[in-house]
């Protein structure tokens, strides 16, 4: 059976503890689901948000969404997940559109800023691993 424990160290201080955990223990996962980035494009391939990175955040987690249900899974089995960002200074964006769809079953979180991603007018990508 699947344990997954989500924490916070005592000595070590989570300021944004709405949207991650320091760390994450999985005792026995029945499988893991590693998902490639995922891109603010629509089922048929179009960009969706340009210009406007909340949007694309929200695209892109859709995206892992589908890919995750693919796969037998859902958002909340994602243990850890990296943002690439082509704008740090949007950061609160990007934080509001994933607390949309992370609740409560936070993962952990990386977020790196990048000169520019795949295709131009991309503003963010998401990797993400999940434990079901």
């Amino acid at each position: 059976m699947t344990k997954i424990t989500r924490g916070n160290p005592p000595n070590l201080r989570n300021i944004r503890s709405n949207i991650y955990f320091h760390y994450i223990r999985v005792d026995n996962p029945t499988s893991l689901v590693f998902l490639s980035g995922q891109l603010s494009r629509d089922a048929d391939g179009n960009l969706v948000g340009p210009g406007d990175m909340a949007e694309q955040a929200r695209q892109a987690i859709r995206n892992m969404q589908v890919a995750l249900e693919a796969a037998g899974g859902s958002l909340s089995d994602i243990v850890s997940i990296v943002a690439y960002t082509t704008d740090m200074r949007q950061f609160k964006e990007i934080v509001a559109a994933r607390m949309e769809f992370f609740k409560d079953k936070l993962p952990t979180s990386t977020i790196v800023e990048v000169n520019h991603l795949a295709d131009p007018g991309l503003l963010i990508e998401f990797q993400a691993t999940a434990a079901l």
